[in-house]
């Protein structure tokens, strides 16, 4: 197992534009994978644009890859049905937090870096990456892929390991 990098707490804020997997509407869930860590979300009944708030917690070793997510119908009888997929990067927000600690920046709002859509993420915009009061933090909207429409927004802190005492 690789350094520890830190607490990675992904909140999952909302979905916007979520494809209609049953009759009318569909029952959202997101499932948030790094690594071999995986959390997931609260069912939101009937609705396409579903507001969840929920903090998921994840610790970020080197060394790491892309956070991952994958929206989920929930259905009863058969299969949960896929509602698209996403990812990102987390090396923009890891060299961020890299900056940080060389620069010392603690107080205040220092925007760190700016990521843009590229082929190595899901940003459907422009997102930056600032040090809020010490703590390095992301929002992003993910565009979902394999599907029709869909976004999902994140927000993403990466909090400093404890640091450990010397011998």
């Amino acid at each position: 197992m690789g350094e520890q990098l830190g607490l990675l707490k992904v909140t999952v804020v909302q979905g916007k534009k979520l494809v209609i997997r049953d009759f009318k509407s569909s029952d959202p869930y997101v499932v948030v994978k790094l690594g071999n860590q995986t959390s997931k979300t609260r069912v939101i009944n009937s609705c396409l644009n579903p507001v969840w708030n929920e903090e998921l917690s994840f610790t970020l070793t080197e060394p790491f890859g892309a956070l991952s997510l994958e929206v989920f119908d929930k259905d009863r009888f058969k299969a949960d049905d896929k509602m698209g997929h996403a990812q990102l990067s987390l090396q923009p927000i890891a060299s961020a937090a890299r900056l940080k600690q060389i620069l010392h920046v603690c107080s205040g709002e220092t925007v760190l870096r700016k990521v843009v859509p590229d082929t190595d993420n899901c940003l459907a915009r422009e997102s930056s990456i600032s040090c809020i009061d010490g703590e390095v933090v992301q929002s992003v909207w993910l565009r979902l892929c394999e599907v029709e429409s869909g976004e999902i927004e994140l927000k993403i802190k990466l909090i400093d390991p404890p640091v450990a005492s010397s011998r």
